[in-house]
């Protein structure tokens, strides 16, 4: 199947979340795979649940009864249809089943639990072992009827066939367990079984590495692909990490360093005459070309990066123009939103998982001014010049706005390549910039059309005694950062947690007082999981659940459960209180044109939310 392909480029499965919770294949689900399968040797869709009781998520896609062939057939044909082989990723997740859905069940190799949390699971029995290969392969052989290409099967990731191959938490006193030999027996049989069982080759999906003390390493799955290989498979996939003891690996999270996952990949392929499939954080043309040269990668796996882009390969490939829209592996909408049970979508790219259109030529060429070049205001800018109309962005600094601030925390540095990619296209686009504070009258003497009023938010500072001299973002810089001293961050939101993982770097005593009960509220899961954990290392303390009352010097009074602390010793005062929409020039324009006001100057929120904003305000002017 993999030599048919007509390139090497195969998206991988990522959840989506879009069924109404009958696991059946909609139109939401075929309009994201048309846009993203054109230009791919092959398409895998999300993973396929083998029973109600053992899903992931309430909307996920499921191949466990013959009431989903039908629907799974109008998406094969579809990805067909483009020209791309269709791959059935068939998961079991044992004791990673979601234990918040009434009805799923959780079983094991062993009865451990996941030490990040989730259900104890039930050690299984030759019955429930018999039971979840013959899953596997009922599945199989609906996968070929529903016109599947191939079946790939999920060894990896710390789901249910990992459970039993990794010494970290298969305990069996059995013939399943102990040796590895016998470890991997069981994942071994389920193979067998669904090669029996169909006539359409099987890819076998492994983490190299799990990342973890007495995870799974690369020498054993060294050993277990070459078995693999001796019984007929037709490629080896290699990711990493584990959904229990590493989620940052198994999400490949932007904390994760790029190219890691590559490593075992190259590691495990020069054991191989099979074909190795490598993936992980591939975002960029530099990215398919090192695969390429250095690694020698016979296919690539791209997941987030055609969410970000559909036409990211096509782009590569020189069949599609323009600039690669670069995923930032930041899981704020590949996960988070997944998550909140809203359904895969994206913060760089808006059209993703929405009811939203690409934007069309507009019936009459206008002329608009937007003010504010930050991602909501450049957004806006190009999809007004996408349908033909005139656009001069006033932006009295930088473009990117507060956004450039975004990529200066610990590990964040990837957020910077959406600025990049947003300047990049608008200088292609030749959109006229005049970095200047824009003027009410030169505005209405030009003729424009409209205003799009971007211009953001600034920090809102607390009316607290004594509170003259105070700092903001400044101590993101490394230049700025200062050393061994001891700062009082006021407000412990996402902004505040940011700088006190900057200021810990310089030795300094942090002391985060939050109004509310908790720290890190609003940010993004893996980010807040292992941010805190760093703020925890470096003995930062926190005081929630108080307030702020006065400044006495070096002296900060603070307040809260009806009594006073006093905090001594401070040396500089971070004030990361939460910022506040800002648009000073609303009400004068107002009266002399029509003004459209998006991002934060509309309603303050994450860059996801400007974004799509601008996009949506700028596609209906």
């Amino acid at each position: 199947m993999l030599q048919e392909m007509q390139s090497k480029y195969i998206m991988a499965p990522i959840k989506l979340g879009y069924t109404n919770g009958n696991g059946i294949v909609n139109d939401r689900h075929l309009k994201f795979y048309t846009n993203r399968s054109s230009y791919l040797g092959a398409v895998i869709p999300e993973p396929l649940y083998l029973n109600e009781g053992l899903r992931e998520l309430p909307t996920q896609l499921g191949i466990d009864k013959d009431d989903k062939i039908e629907g799974l057939k109008r998406l094969t044909d579809m990805i067909h249809s483009n020209g791309s082989k269709a791959i059935a990723h068939l998961n079991h997740p044992g004791r990673m089943a979601n234990p918040k859905l009434e009805g799923n069940y959780h079983v094991s190799s062993s009865d451990k639990a996941c030490e990040k949390g989730g259900a104890t699971p039930k050690a299984m029995e030759q019955e429930e072992m018999k039971r979840a290969l013959q899953q596997f392969t009922s599945a199989a052989v609906r996968a070929e009827k529903a016109g599947f290409d191939s079946v790939e099967l999920q060894f990896g990731h710390g789901y249910l066939l990992a459970q039993f191959i990794s010494p970290a938490v298969n305990y069996r006193e059995d013939g399943y367990g102990g040796s590895f030999e016998n470890r991997i027996k069981f994942p071994l049989e389920v193979f067998d079984a669904a090669k029996e069982s169909v006539n359409i080759p099987i890819i076998g999906r492994i983490s190299g590495d799990e990342m973890s003390p007495g995870g799974i390493k690369p020498n054993d799955m060294i050993k277990f692909s070459q078995i693999l290989e001796e019984k007929g498979i037709e490629a080896i996939h290699v990711s990493a990490g584990s959904i229990c003891s590493t989620p940052p690996w198994f999400f490949q999270h932007m904390f994760i360093p790029k190219g890691k996952t590559w490593e075992p990949a190259r590691e495990i392929k020069q054991h191989l005459r099979t074909p190795v499939i490598f993936v992980g954080q591939i975002n960029s043309r530099e990215d398919l070309d090192m695969l390429d040269i250095q690694y020698k990668a016979d296919y690539v796996a791209v997941g987030r990066g055609l969410i970000a882009d559909p036409d990211f390969i096509g782009k590569y490939l020189g069949e599609v123009e323009g600039n690669i829209r670069p995923c930032l592996a930041c899981a704020e909408g590949c996960l988070g939103s997944v998550k909140a049970g809203k359904g895969l979508n994206c913060l760089v790219n808006p059209l993703v998982g929405n009811d939203m259109k690409e934007p069309e030529m507009a019936e009459e060429k206008k002329s608009y001014a937007v003010v504010g070049g930050g991602l909501a205001g450049m957004e806006a800018a190009l999809t007004l010049n996408r349908r033909g109309h005139d656009v001069v962005i006033y932006e009295k600094e930088n473009l990117g706005g507060q956004f450039n601030l975004a990529s200066l925390p610990p590990k964040k540095g990837r957020l910077k390549e959406i600025v990049d990619y947003y300047k990049t296209e608008i200088m292609d686009k030749r959109i006229s910039i005049l970095y200047r504070e824009a003027d009410i009258e030169e505005m209405k003497n030009n003729g424009y059309d409209g205003v799009v009023l971007a211009t953001g938010a600034k920090p809102a500072i607390p009316p607290v005694q004594g509170l003259n001299n105070y700092y903001w973002t400044e101590f993101l810089d490394d230049e700025n950062l200062p050393e061994n001293q001891t700062i009082l961050v006021i407000g412990g939101g996402m902004i505040g947690t940011e700088v006190t993982s900057k200021l810990v770097e310089k030795n300094s005593r942090v002391i985060i007082v939050e109004m509310l009960d908790e720290i890190a509220r609003g940010m993004e899961m893996i980010e807040r999981q292992l941010t805190l954990s760093k703020l925890q290392q470096n003995k930062v303390e926190t005081f929630t659940n108080y307030k702020v009352k006065r400044v006495e010097g070096d002296k900060v009074v603070i307040e809260g459960g009806g009594s006073e602390k006093v905090l001594e010793g401070i040396d500089k005062i971070v004030v990361t209180a939460g910022i506040q929409s800002h648009k000073p020039l609303q009400h004068e324009l107002e009266q002399k044109i029509p003004v459209y006001v998006i991002g934060d100057a509309k309603k303050v929120g994450k860059a996801k939310d400007a974004i799509s904003d601008g996009f949506q305000i700028a596609s209906a002017l």
